[in-house]
């Protein structure tokens, strides 16, 4: 797959790969150069442009609403 360098030095890299390897928006992506000149292009496990990202959903279920309304009130 052929893609072009822009004035910027980027390149977009093909649905395919990044299907294969799970890359999404935000992930963070490691080139490795082979010694016979071939350059690897590898997913960063656990990257994300949200460094809270591993935490979400890990608080537990907390309080109801209604028991949180109880405390604004005061009617505790």
């Amino acid at each position: 797959m052929a893609t072009t360098v822009t004035s910027k030095g980027q390149v977009t890299i093909p649905k395919p790969v990044r299907d294969r390897l799970g890359i999404k928006p935000g992930n963070a992506v490691d080139f490795r150069m082979d010694p016979d000149g071939r350059v690897v292009l590898l997913k960063v496990e656990g990257s994300s442009a949200n460094p809270f990202e591993k935490w979400r959903g890990s608080a537990g279920p907390g309080l109801s609403t209604d028991e949180i309304m109880t405390l604004t009130r005061g009617d505790a």
